[in-house]
């Protein structure tokens, strides 16, 4: 049991907080044009969430604002310089991270789930959550699924890719983290930020472990996975 608890405590600590070495140094002037590249992509990005959240459910304009939203977070994150994928410590060797965030994914998304059994008892909190799932139950469940995988690695690449190495090297997890949660307030769902306060800190805590973004899109996806198609439930 020992033994067991012990490499179950090393493997969340090489995939949430001991950082490995790594150079990813950039000049001043890529470091000036990340942060104006990431502040336009922000302003953007948060207008077409607070659009596509306030189209009915079921109508295909939303598909195409949320479709819309990804590219702009991808094409921004991309645009604003060198990404990188990441490497933790595992079992003794320097590997892309793979399992452990699909499984930190899960584990995210099973809390999430105890809490959606919480929050359903509660009208006004249930009513902002009912608003979001509402997609999930109207139209092409096959669709919905995608944008939402789709619009998770997205983040990914520009929420912990490009915003997080526009901050710089002083508290980029926790000022990363923050942004993240205004931007999707801008969606007009308090629900949607409390998400995203939980989730982007975990995701950030991994971007800072591993040095990029792989992680953090893994653990993303497995997440979203879990709430579109088992969170729905909870409150029909």
């Amino acid at each position: 049991m020992g033994t067991w608890s012990t490499t179950a405590l090393n493997v969340m600590k090489s995939a949430l907080v001991d950082p490995v070495e790594r150079d990813h140094r950039q000049s001043d002037a890529a470091f000036r044009k990340r942060r104006i590249v990431v502040a336009i992509t922000l302003v953007i990005g948060a207008t077409v969430l607070y659009f596509s959240l306030k189209v009915e459910p079921g109508d295909p304009v939303f598909y195409a604002l949320t479709l819309l939203l990804a590219g702009v977070w991808t094409v921004g994150g991309l645009l604003s310089g060198p990404l990188h994928l990441g490497r933790i410590q595992v079992g003794g060797s320097i590997r892309r991270p793979i399992v452990t965030p699909i499984l930190i994914g899960l584990a995210v998304g099973g809390v999430f789930m105890l809490g959606g059994l919480v929050v359903r008892q509660i009208p006004p909190l249930a009513d902002f959550t009912e608003n979001v799932l509402a997609h999930a139950r109207v139209g092409s469940l096959v669709l919905i699924v995608f944008i939402a995988l789709l619009n998770g690695v997205a983040e990914e690449i520009f929420f912990r890719g490009a915003l997080y190495s526009a901050i710089g090297v002083k508290h980029p997890v926790i000022i990363s983290t923050v942004v993240y949660a205004i931007a999707t307030l801008a969606s007009g769902n308090p629900m949607l930020g409390f998400a995203a306060v939980l989730l982007g800190y975990v995701m950030g805590l991994q971007r800072r472990a591993s040095g990029g973004i792989l992680a953090p899109i893994l653990t993303h996806v497995s997440w979203s996975a879990v709430m579109v198609l088992a969170l729905p439930p909870l409150f029909v």
